[in-house]
């Protein structure tokens, strides 16, 4: 079993970080703005598809 050294363990960490290729800032605003655009038109996707199952089912079954 490897011994538990948290002073290299440290170390180590600090290498990956320093070898990880960060997003620039305008890749992290156009990225994130995609996800809130394709979540937005998700919600409106689902909201939709609820209205017309709700309006099937309320036809087919004479509620309301």
């Amino acid at each position: 079993m490897a011994k538990l050294d948290p002073a290299q363990f440290v170390r180590e960490v600090r290498q990956e970080v320093a070898r990880v290729t960060w997003p620039s800032r305008k890749e992290t605003l156009v990225t994130t703005g995609l996800v809130l655009a394709l979540s937005a038109l998700a919600a409106v996707f689902f909201l939709v598809t609820d209205q017309l199952i709700q309006l099937v089912m309320r036809l087919v079954f004479k509620i309301g």
